[in-house]
């Protein structure tokens, strides 16, 4: 099966869920799913494709760590179950690495741009990238200058700024990657899917100008 297949079906398959600590009825865009493992330990499930009835919890490191203490996992599995008290560290572990791994096939597949030179150009091209990619730790002047080259012809990529200079770097097998992007496609799709959901896991670097993954910088 293709990816870009996959995706489709994956899109189809999104419906509305509820999270067990707030009750509030979101869209798999702002959730994680969890299920139940044979020996009854809750298992993060990203990719949300484990057997056995999902438990969803708000794509938030705060609630999830409330979902913990406050045992909802067994609560809403009707049945005792364990969940680790570092169930978020291990979401957050995932969801980078499916993120990671997404970036490497794009660069084996060609759809990758990497360096602040090649994203600049490419956003000047007639068929410029749908994501801008920037280290979490890179220079926010750098980010604003391929926001406002994008910006200027009239184009708003969605900005993925929740990985490591490091994490890029080891990805990509290229050393010191801070700026790169992404054309359009399904893993363009899922890349900005993981990374919204991912952002609820780690500190949003405000002062260099990040933004959420759906959003440009203003």
């Amino acid at each position: 099966m293709s990816l870009a297949l996959a995706m489709r079906e994956e899109r189809e398959a999104m419906r509305e869920r509820k999270c067990i600590v707030t009750g509030e009825v979101r869209d798999d865009a702002h959730l994680v799913r969890f299920a139940v493992s044979p020996d009854g330990e809750i298992v993060p499930d990203v990719a949300a494709k484990l057997p056995g009835r999902g438990i969803w919890v708000s794509a938030e490191r705060a609630k999830l760590d409330q979902a913990v203490a406050k045992n909802l996992f067994s609560k809403a599995a009707k049945a005792n179950v364990k969940a680790s008290a570092d169930l978020s560290d291990r979401v957050e572990t995932q969801l980078a690495q499916r993120m990671l791994n997404d970036l490497g096939m794009a660069k084996r597949s060609g759809v990758l741009i990497l360096g602040f030179d090649n994203v600049a150009r490419a956003f000047q091209e007639g068929a410029p990238p749908t994501v801008l990619i920037e280290a979490a730790d890179g220079s926010a002047d750098g980010k604003r200058k391929l926001y406002a080259v994008a910006h200027a012809r009239g184009q708003k990529p969605a900005v993925v700024d929740c990985l490591s200079n490091a994490e890029l770097s080891v990805a990509l097998g290229k050393e010191n990657v801070i700026h790169a992007a992404l054309k359009a496609g399904a893993l363009a799709e899922r890349l900005i899917f993981d990374a919204g959901r991912l952002s609820g896991f780690r500190t949003v670097n405000t002062d260099a100008g990040s933004s959420p993954a759906h959003e440009g910088i203003a």
